[in-house]
């Protein structure tokens, strides 16, 4: 039970901290790309909070993966679009499982649908990431996000803690 409040805790504090506004027409995010704003897209920005997490992990990610320059030249735009197509599906999906949402089988096959549309992601960024970098480094690349994910975490759940809460 513990997990599940820490967990909870953790999506809303990602994202308050974050900074999301989104307006989602629709739900096939294959069409969401930076600045689409056509039907079906989800449109995402960013606020200043976001963008320091975001740099923040941009930071730590570049000192775990070493990249040469060329390496870093064509990896860093392709990991921001990599991040941005996760996040609007995971924020459809948030949408999806609010409490304004019907409940019911259509529900259950939304969550299922982005769950898969994440994995999606997952597979064709892999495929473009080998094609950059060694396997080794997109391994680290893995590892690193998950290690900048629980390290976050931590700090958070510290702040809670000596904030009294």
């Amino acid at each position: 039970m513990s997990n599940l409040f820490r967990y909870i805790f953790f999506v809303l504090i990602i994202a308050a901290a974050t900074g999301y506004e989104v307006s989602a027409q629709g739900t096939d995010v294959r069409s969401f790309r930076p600045g689409n704003t056509q039907k079906g897209a989800a449109v995402v920005k960013t606020k200043g909070v976001g963008k320091k997490l975001a740099a923040a992990r941009d930071k730590f990610l570049s000192n775990q993966l070493n990249l040469s320059d060329d390496e870093a030249v064509r990896f860093w735009p392709l990991y921001h679009q990599y991040q941005q197509e996760l996040t609007a599906v995971r924020i459809l999906k948030r949408l999806n499982n609010s409490n304004a949402s019907a409940n019911g089988t259509e529900q259950i096959n939304k969550d299922l649908y982005y769950e898969n549309q994440l994995l999606n992601i997952r597979k064709h960024y892999r495929d473009e990431f080998l094609k950059i970098l060694p396997p080794e480094k997109v391994s680290e690349l893995y590892k690193s996000e998950r290690e900048f994910t629980d390290e976050l975490i931590k700090q958070l759940s510290e702040r809670s803690i000596r904030a009294g809460n």
